[in-house]
């Protein structure tokens, strides 16, 4: 395994972003693991999220792209960030944008946050966490209706390697051939598990044979075929 996935792992422990137990998803699903971006409120760690995300998508979809879409609300720190962090480490200017849940009619009216949208955009989409793909379903439609933009990717940071709605394929697999438009991540459940199970990390041991047996169970209802 590359170091840096190594690196990224390590930072949503020590950030307790990452956490093992039962947790219930936004997609009704009982999870024996949770990942929650909300949990970056430092300005430490987000920067050091923003230039993890800035690598991967750097690697990934290369830089050749106008703006940075975060949806509503984990999205929106996500997106400047990063966006901070495609201008420090690649001298890169981009524009982010955020849709607000409701639109505002008022002042800076509209459902857009950040950047308008223009005809010929080129978007690359950053989410915390994708399950099953349903925030794709709502976040698609509010791009393509403000303009005709390409979308060039979307970008993770944890693969949950979980069926998407409609397929036993991944979620980030049903997206792509649903949407057209690649989804990748910074790292994937697997080397999560594979990194952590029986390997202690700051004298503790996240994964161990119980945890690992809730995680085989899981995957064995949920997990992508």
């Amino acid at each position: 395994m590359e170091a840096y996935k190594k690196e990224f792992i390590e930072f949503m422990l020590d950030s307790d972003v990452l956490k093992f137990g039962s947790f219930t998803l936004k997609s009704g699903r009982k999870s024996p693991f949770f990942m929650n971006a909300g949990a970056y409120v430092t300005g430490a760690e987000l920067t050091r999220l923003g230039e993890y995300y800035a690598r991967a998508i750097h690697d990934r979809y290369g830089l050749d792209f106008d703006v940075l879409f975060g949806p509503a609300y984990k999205g929106i720190p996500l997106a400047v960030a990063t966006t901070m962090a495609l201008s420090r480490l690649y001298q890169k200017e981009v524009r982010y944008c955020s849709n607000r849940k409701e639109a505002k009619d008022h002042g800076d009216t509209g459902i857009l946050l950040g950047s308008r949208l223009k005809d010929n955009d080129r978007v690359v989409i950053i989410e915390d966490v994708t399950t099953s793909g349903k925030s794709i379903a709502e976040t698609f439609p509010i791009l393509t209706a403000q303009a005709n933009v390409q979308i060039k990717g979307l970008m993770v940071s944890l693969n949950r390697m979980e069926r998407g709605l409609t397929t036993t394929k991944s979620a980030l697999d049903e997206i792509s051939e649903t949407y057209g438009f690649p989804a990748q991540a910074i790292v994937s459940m697997q080397e999560v598990i594979e990194y952590l199970y029986e390997h202690p990390y700051r004298g503790k041991v996240y994964i161990d044979a119980s945890v690992k047996a809730d995680l085989d169970a899981y995957y064995a209802l949920y997990g992508a075929k």
